[in-house]
């Protein structure tokens, strides 16, 4: 039997992986949006939950300080327990920089962040035209990369699930 994340990993897990699922594809669609209130609200809930989700990574990375993850099955081959770690590193990374760059990029274009609109948040950088050109291009380069490893991470999952016939997925399950 295979050991499985405590209940708190698995909820950070879908919970960040949720807020994901909404931010990409609402960050794609108001991207192409003319200049009217429906996209500055859209804007807003992106950001939102972008803060949410440096937020809960904060918490996912203390939680893992203190609960370490179950090892991999004997069953994997080398490479595959050094990809997975690879990946899930990856992933970890990107889940700072991603929502980084979005609150830099929204500094340096002179619009604060007002988080649930509740609190404000500190510009992270002076307004700065081509900074925030830059950051902008970073910001969405990163989340396809984000998206990129999520995508293979999804696969080896099933991967291991359906061909190999190891039950990998009720290691993020309650």
């Amino acid at each position: 039997m295979l050991q499985k994340y405590t209940k708190t990993a698995v909820s950070l897990h879908w919970l960040i992986a949720f807020l994901i699922l909404i931010a990409f594809p609402l960050g794609l669609y108001m991207s192409d949006l003319t200049l009217s209130p429906l996209k500055l609200k859209l804007y807003a809930y992106h950001k939102w939950i972008g803060i949410s989700v440096l937020g809960l990574f904060f918490v996912r990375i203390l939680w893992r300080l203190f609960h370490r993850p179950p090892q991999l099955p004997k069953t994997f081959h080398a490479w595959e327990k050094s990809l997975s770690h690879g990946v899930h590193m990856l992933i970890y990374l990107l889940l700072l920089a991603v929502p980084l760059t979005g609150w830099l990029h929204s500094s340096a274009a002179g619009v604060s962040v007002v988080y649930l609109n509740l609190i404000h948040l500190p510009n992270l950088v002076s307004k700065n035209k081509e900074l925030s050109d830059l950051l902008k291009e970073i910001h969405e380069t990163l989340n396809w990369t984000l998206l990129a490893l999520v995508g293979l991470h999804v696969l080896g999952a099933l991967k291991h699930q359906l061909r190999d016939k190891i039950n990998i997925l009720s290691r993020m399950t309650y």
